[in-house]
């Protein structure tokens, strides 16, 4: 376990494995959470290209979690990871456990590996379907056996300040040992945080006369951001269902722009990849490796900064 000393405004620092981390959504939520990321992994060149970009001292290794040994880092204090989500997407195929992505098995092995005191895997809401219900709750006792108490849950990240409509299912474990029950974070139905407060001043940034207009028809959250997979799919905002939606608030979803629009744009604009960013909430300093397309999938793909922040400082509390 990693602590720094306490002070008023320091709280303790704790220890992080990060499977599957692509372009950091998921380790920027956690570190926020307090947690110290101490090794990353990911099979992407250009997500540890990013990872390593903006935190030149992460440990990122670029490999498959199936070769990967976490016994050095046994008594972790997190295990966490947004596992391959193809297996379980109704865009896909679902074939679940039979899918050569399905990487549920290799993460309980390292589990076993690194005893951590805690486990945070997110998914895609198709793993939570009633045709996955065995291989759920074969994931639940593999879990129980290994000395844990599991729970899955689906939230939404618009319930929790994202201006976005996105569904992830969680599955959290806390070691059976450990002194405090873990409590899911509780969601905000009141207040949404809309796309035109997010990245108004962005569509506004070179003086577009028609931005007071577009901020009218954008006050509401966004349909979900759709990454695609790392072998289709370009740099849009998914298909035809989604597009629609898109344009009800007043933005062209087939493409992602290079730059706002300058002042005498006319029609609907499209969302840059700093946007897209943006509503993931990815801080604005937050720079991607690679072409348009592998750093626009690796921010669609990406988990809400914020969702990841809530669940991540729920099982703080139980860690600290």
């Amino acid at each position: 376990m990693i602590t720094v000393p306490k002070t008023s405004t320091q709280k303790r620092t704790l220890s992080c494995i990060e499977l599957c981390a692509g372009g950091g959504g998921a380790a920027l939520g956690i570190e926020k959470a307090g947690f110290d990321p101490v090794v990353l992994i990911d099979n992407n060149k250009d997500a540890c290209g990013t990872l390593s970009l903006n935190r030149p001292k992460w440990n990122v290794i670029q490999g498959d979690i199936r070769c990967f040994d976490a016994t050095p880092w046994k008594g972790i204090d997190l295990l966490s990871g947004g596992l391959p989500c193809p297996p379980f997407s109704i865009a896909g195929k679902q074939l679940g456990e039979d899918d050569e992505r399905n990487m549920f098995p290799p993460m309980l092995d390292l589990v076993e590996q690194s005893c951590p005191r805690a486990i945070m895997i997110e998914n895609v809401k198709g793993v939570l379907s009633s045709r996955f219900t065995n291989f759920r709750e074969n994931i639940l006792v593999s879990l129980e056996n290994l000395g844990y108490i599991p729970e899955w849950k689906l939230l939404n990240a618009a319930d929790f300040g994202v201006p976005q409509t996105r569904y992830r299912a969680f599955l959290v474990a806390i070691k059976k040992d450990e002194h405090r029950q873990f409590k899911w974070p509780v969601p905000d139905f009141v207040s949404k945080t809309t796309i035109s407060e997010t990245i108004g001043d962005l569509m506004a940034e070179k003086s577009w006369q028609g931005v007071e207009d577009w901020a009218e028809k954008a006050k509401s959250v966004a349909p979900t951001i759709v990454g695609g997979s790392h072998k289709h799919g370009g740099p849009d905002l998914g298909p035809t269902r989604a597009r629609k939606e898109w344009a009800k608030l007043g933005i062209d979803g087939l493409g992602v722009a290079n730059e706002p629009p300058n002042q005498d744009f006319s029609g609907m604009p499209r969302l840059t990849l700093h946007m897209v960013a943006r509503i993931q909430g990815f801080p604005d300093d937050w720079k991607f490796f690679g072409s348009k397309t592998q750093a626009y999938r690796q921010v669609g793909n990406a988990l809400p900064v914020q969702l990841s922040f809530v669940v991540a400082r729920e099982i703080y509390k139980c860690l600290e």
